[in-house]
């Protein structure tokens, strides 16, 4: 109510050139109403006057009365009149329309600038993503595939007797699992069906020759070590798991051994370790762990790297 300011409607200049002009154009249609309304009763009036009042009664042309002329020159008028509004100037004007034709152009014109300018903005972000993408992609090293062999021997490299550990080494066996979760385990057929089911959180890939060997559901089959490696190549570091013939096929290929060295022979196994050269390896941690109420032998955690 009080103190408040009367709100001004904001009109700009097209839309008041187009009220202007709109305007004009009703002022032009009413002139040309009131011409004819004048004409009318003009020219009923030259009649009256010479017809009944006998103004000019003996005027005359070619035989013909002087308000018929004048009627006729006036109709000329009214009809120019006529024309001018409908033909001459038409709804806003030609000049007018010249004018609107020319901010048409020239904002058509600026938005082909604008639209030129976003598309070589566009087309210079591509160019720099991609040059970016190619550099990033000539720097970026292949990831490395590191083979790590994980087993558990003896002394005498016995790691195990019919399908089955030798022995019941729980920190090694919590080491092994720390070590394999989250990666590919590559086994032969035999070391998977010692397995109650498949250990949770990894891979298994198992090597067999048997056709049509059935798996549980996420067990991948292979019927090589090629193979296997080829199925985890996605895989930074895949674990060999065993047994000892597998060991043999991947030790060529491996870079990496972790040993659980269990100090002691035992002469009734029936499955081992190859025998490591170890001028090809580098020992690069040990950590020893004496015999005692949970662990019946002692043993050593031992990482190998190939040299």
């Amino acid at each position: 109510m009080f103190g408040r300011k009367a709100h001004k409607p904001s009109i700009d200049k097209e839309q008041l050139e187009l009220i202007e002009n709109a305007q004009k154009r009703i002022r032009q249609k009413k002139r040309l109403y009131v011409h004819f309304v004048v004409f009318l009763i003009g020219a009923i009036f030259l009649i009256l006057a010479n017809t009944v009042l006998g103004i000019g009664k003996e005027a005359k042309l070619f035989g013909i009365d002087w308000f018929v002329y004048a009627i006729f020159i006036w109709l000329f008028l009214f009809v120019y009149h006529l024309f001018n509004v409908f033909v001459t100037h038409k709804f806003m004007g030609k000049e007018w329309e010249q004018q609107q034709l020319d901010k048409l152009v020239g904002k058509q014109q600026e938005r082909i600038e604008a639209l030129k300018q976003k598309f070589l903005k566009e087309e210079t972000q591509i160019a720099q993503s991609q040059v970016y993408n190619e550099v990033k992609d000539q720097k970026k090293k292949p990831q490395k595939h590191e083979l790590t062999l994980i087993v558990a021997a003896g002394e005498d490299n016995a790691i195990g007797k019919d399908n089955d550990l030798i022995w019941h080494l729980s920190d090694d066996l919590k080491r092994f699992k720390a070590l394999t979760s989250g990666h590919c385990i590559i086994m032969g057929r035999k070391t998977f069906e010692s397995f109650p089911k498949p250990l949770p959180n990894r891979t298994h890939i198992v090597i067999t020759r048997q056709p049509k060997y059935k798996v549980p559901q996420g067990v991948i089959v292979v019927n090589s070590l090629e193979d296997a490696m080829d199925a985890a190549k996605q895989d930074k570091q895949p674990f060999v798991i065993g047994g000892g013939e597998i060991y043999k096929l991947a030790l060529p290929y491996a870079q990496k051994i972790e040993l659980t060295r269990v100090h002691a022979n035992f002469p009734g196994a029936d499955t081992f370790f190859p025998e490591l050269n170890l001028n090809a390896w580098k020992e690069i941690a040990s950590e020893y762990r004496e015999q005692d109420e949970k662990h019946a032998y002692a043993f050593s955690f031992i990482t190998y790297l190939k040299q």
